[in-house]
């Protein structure tokens, strides 16, 4: 997940270079700052213990939204072309669904430790 994440960011970054400059320092620097946001979420969620895990990935699934609602917005304001907001849209969408994944995922295996085995 991480690996697709930072393969989006450097889509992205390719994007930031050619966004219009009155909007580069306003909108421009908060995706980006969206975007190093949810990759350092994911890369430090990756070391922790269950519990905290889930933390960091509800705050990487939050750093998600806002970061696809900002992309949105440079689109419709003609900051990014449509073909490459199509395509750093579905990047966007394949990261939400890891994310979602791995937190039930986490979320099912704290289940099954709380829930004690039944006596046979």
């Amino acid at each position: 997940m991480l690996l697709k994440a930072k393969e989006s960011y450097r889509f992205w970054f390719l994007l930031y270079t050619d966004f219009p400059r009155i909007h580069r320092y306003t909108l421009g620097d908060k995706i980006e700052e969206c975007f190093l946001s949810l990759l350092e979420h994911i890369f430090f969620g990756l070391y922790l213990d269950v519990n905290k895990k889930i933390i960091r990935l509800e705050y990487a699934i939050a750093k998600l939204d806002a970061l696809k609602f900002f992309t949105q917005l440079a689109y419709e304001n003609k900051c990014i072309p449509e073909n490459k907001y199509l395509e750093l849209s579905i990047q966007l969408q394949e990261i939400g669904r890891m994310l979602g994944g791995w937190k039930k995922g986490l979320e099912k295996k704290i289940m099954e430790q709380k829930t004690p085995a039944p006596n046979i």
